[in-house]
């Protein structure tokens, strides 16, 4: 037995190549693969599927508020705070050759101020609960005309498909500064849900042209959760601002040509950078039009004037790859709009405003009802009105693993708008300075954002019915550190 063990053990290592193959035999130990997206395949060649996304942008802000703020009731000229810009879940896919849908719940501006009330328009508002804020941004499907081609979608619902430009219908997860060009977004949570609208479109491509054309059925002002002022509590107020009675349909309209890559149709969204990933280069123009979207007067049905809302822009925008072995890349876009709102239309608006009150009487709240200047506390500055606006941005994005492997790189940007709107003496310019800090692309990015922004006051009109013209009185700055997980 001795003898009969020795004898394999030296056949073994006679052949040492015997064991060698017998461990080829053995199952192999799958390499572990990180997972790209959570996609779940509804056929055999993953043609038909859902997919599932998540977007949370927290920001760490100090920020400096214009004359007159009050917060919760206290006189403030500063502060920190810390919010959730945008928290948001996405499911979305193709269920056949011809049919796709698109949803998305999630909420925007929360931070501690949100659900309080209290405005100088309506200083005995009551609290709110801080818990209802989840609520669906979309909800929509579409029906593609011809299988495997882009010539032609129609769909509708809840929907972002907006005209006047591309960041009228922003990808905000992929947006190339820390924020969109929130005018962009022309009646924001004035006639629409937070830039949705229920809509009826037609989108696609063809060859080189990209449109959209949306029939929308606008919500009406009233329900935005905010108490208007009404024209009686103005009388013969100059100054135009949503009419709270009648309903009109609204007509909007965006195209482009593509002179490179062309842009995806999966949803109704647009990139806001690729990376480098694809050489873009659009001409791009839209438009939206709605016949008595605003009003003036004095409330009665003889002394009221309805205006009708028209907007328009013409824009360029360009993102390629400068050196495919280094990975660097360039964004820029220059935009023209023109709004027109109607008759000294002017809205104040801050990005989640950390401030919820302002001391009529002082600057920049006008001495009499108005409720634009209403919103002029905190950080806002006017954003929307009657006029027109300049957009640009650039962006650079420097070599591939810059800070070591799998740490990622950096994208400095500069932004500029500038409003040079009717009712304000001098343009409303608010410059961006930036910081990306790509971890993993923009599923993983930090972000760092110095924001200088004008602050106005209001000149009381002679006699009290005239219009009022905001002067501008010097410039206020903010400073914001956001973090983004997009998967």
């Amino acid at each position: 037995m001795k003898r009969l063990i020795l004898h394999i053990l030296l056949l073994a290592l006679a052949f040492p190549g015997f064991t060698q193959e017998q461990s080829k035999d053995e199952p192999k130990k799958e390499e572990k693969k990180e997972i790209e997206e959570l996609r779940l395949k509804l056929n055999e060649d993953g043609s038909h599927y859902i997919k599932a996304t998540f977007l949370n942008q927290a920001w760490f802000r100090y920020a400096d508020y214009n004359p007159g703020t009050t917060v919760l009731g206290s006189p403030t000229s500063s502060g920190f705070d810390i919010g959730l810009r945008r928290t948001r879940f996405q499911i979305y896919g193709q269920l056949t050759d011809h049919v796709t849908f698109y949803f998305q719940m999630g909420q925007n501006n929360f931070n501690f101020i949100t659900g309080t009330g209290g405005t100088p328009d309506n200083p005995n508002q009551p609290y709110t609960n801080r818990k209802n804020q989840f609520f669906i941004h979309d909800a929509l499907a579409d029906y593609r005309i011809k299988k495997g081609s882009d010539i032609l979608y129609i769909g509708g619902g809840l929907t972002i498909a907006n005209g006047l430009s591309r960041f009228s219908q922003p990808s905000i997860g992929t947006i190339m500064s820390m924020d969109v060009p929130v005018f962009a977004q022309a009646t924001v949570d004035q006639t629409d849900e937070f830039s949705r609208k229920l809509s009826l479109y037609a989108r696609g491509q063809i060859g080189r042209l990209d449109y959209r054309l949306v029939f929308t059925d606008p919500f009406p002002v009233n329900t935005n959760g905010t108490v208007g002022t009404p024209l009686t509590a103005a009388p013969n107020s100059p100054n135009a601002t949503f009419a709270q009675v009648g309903h009109e349909k609204q007509y909007q309209g965006f195209f482009m040509w593509n002179f490179f890559d062309k842009e995806s149709h999966v949803t109704p969204y647009m990139t806001g950078t690729y990376l480098g990933k694809k050489k873009v280069l659009n001409l791009e123009g839209g438009f939206i039009t709605q016949k008595n979207a605003t009003w003036t007067g004095d409330g009665t049905a003889a002394g009221t004037q309805y205006h009708d809302m028209n907007l328009w822009s013409v824009a360029l925008f360009y993102d390629a790859p400068l050196s495919a072995e280094k990975g660097t890349a360039i964004n820029a876009y220059a935009g023209y709009f023109h709004t027109d709102y109607g008759q000294g239309y002017l809205r104040y608006n801050g990005i989640m405003n950390p401030a919820n009150g302002g001391t009529p009487g002082t600057t920049p709240f006008s001495t009499i009802a108005n409720p634009a200047n209403g919103n002029a506390f905190g950080n806002a500055f006017p954003m929307f009105g009657t006029g027109n606006v300049i957009y640009a941005q650039a962006g650079y994005l420097l070599k591939k693993d810059l800070l070591g492997d799998g740490n990622g790189t950096l994208m400095p940007y500069v932004t500029f708008q500038s409003g040079n709107y009717d009712r304000i003496d001098k343009p409303s310019n608010v410059w961006d300075l930036g910081m990306n800090w790509f971890i993993k692309g923009h599923t993983s990015k930090i972000t760092l954002d110095y924001q200088i922004r004008p602050t106005y006051s209001s000149i009381t009109p002679t006699p009290a019915s005239g219009p009022d013209l905001q002067k501008n009185s010097g410039t206020l700055s903010q400073i914001v550190l956001q973090y983004q997980f997009f998967f």
